[in-house]
């Protein structure tokens, strides 16, 4: 099969391309600058501007682009967090609209951020009430734009995505501070953290493309969400360092912004979709997780 990724040079992209080198499709890589990288036997890098009738038969579309959510969340930034998700959307729905033969599906990344927080809430793919912070109406505006595939009669998922654990992306920041002596459960500890290993986030997508009865949102975590507290302290016996010193949250809020609400509020999210499938998770539990990855 040919399938079509946007973020496939990015942390999640990266691993997804190599399995699915694995199973013998091909790739077709959309990026900005596809002179920076060497085309393979199964994997073609293309511009936004690539001619859409010049492609082969695309079975199906990932798309996992869009500005990275760490770091100070200024005007700027956040324009940039909702402009790049919101326009590559529809760049790749534009595309889509010129291909002669439409794609089978659209798997489109989104984000757990879409059930806004909360300490005592569950939260399904059953969840219909949106949050109302920032975050929660980027996911709003980002889905719905994505929606436009399904009056194409093409297959449409929403990945939506909890904090992805890895060698690159959200745990190296925060691993740092345990590294460095100072961890600790920051704010009151008590917030949920739906996590999920890089491993499980590939093989969820797999299923999402290769299983044409998921549709809609799909939760892409682990079954069980840990709080914060309970996450610093196992990082900390894994990584061999103390678990002693809490950030305050006014801390947390003076050093990233706005983005403090991803770090000192949370949100339960449990894969039911996944779950329901008989969907079998290789690293169910934090601390096997953890463990894999530090290893």
């Amino acid at each position: 099969m040919n399938i079509l990724i946007t973020g496939g040079t990015g942390f999640v992209g990266r691993e997804l391309t190599k399995a699915l080198h694995q199973k013998n499709h091909n790739t077709y890589i959309l990026t900005r600058s596809p002179e920076n990288y060497k085309n393979t036997s199964n994997t073609t890098y293309i511009s936004y501007n690539y001619p859409a009738e010049e492609l082969p038969v695309i079975h199906g579309v990932v798309n996992l682009a869009g500005e990275s959510l760490f770091g100070y969340w200024s005007k700027r930034k956040k324009d940039a967090i909702f402009k790049s998700r919101i326009d590559t959307t529809q760049k790749v729905l534009d595309i889509i609209k010129k291909l002669h033969k439409k794609p089978d599906v659209l798997i489109s990344g989104s984000a757990v951020g879409f059930y806004g927080f909360s300490e005592d809430l569950i939260f399904t793919e059953a969840t219909m009430k949106p949050g109302k912070d920032f975050l929660a109406k980027v996911v709003m505006e980002w889905e719905k734009v994505a929606k436009q595939a399904r009056e194409m009669d093409i297959r449409t998922v929403f990945t939506r995505f909890g904090v992805i654990l890895g060698k690159e992306g959200a745990l190296p920041y925060m691993q740092l501070p345990v590294k460095l002596f100072a961890g600790g459960k920051i704010g009151n500890g008590e917030q949920w953290l739906s996590w999920v290993h890089l491993e499980d986030a590939v093989n969820l997508i797999l299923f999402c493309l290769f299983n044409n009865h998921v549709e809609g949102p799909v939760n892409i975590t682990a079954p069980h969400p840990k709080r914060n507290k309970d996450f610093i302290k196992i990082m900390a016996n894994i990584l061999k360092r103390p678990y002693w010193l809490p950030v305050p949250y006014p801390f947390v809020r003076v050093a990233v912004g706005e983005m403090s609400q991803l770090i000192a509020k949370g949100q339960y999210v449990l894969p039911k979709k996944a779950k329901d499938s008989n969907f079998q998770f290789a690293f169910p539990y934090l601390k096997e997780a953890l463990q894999d990855i530090n290893r």
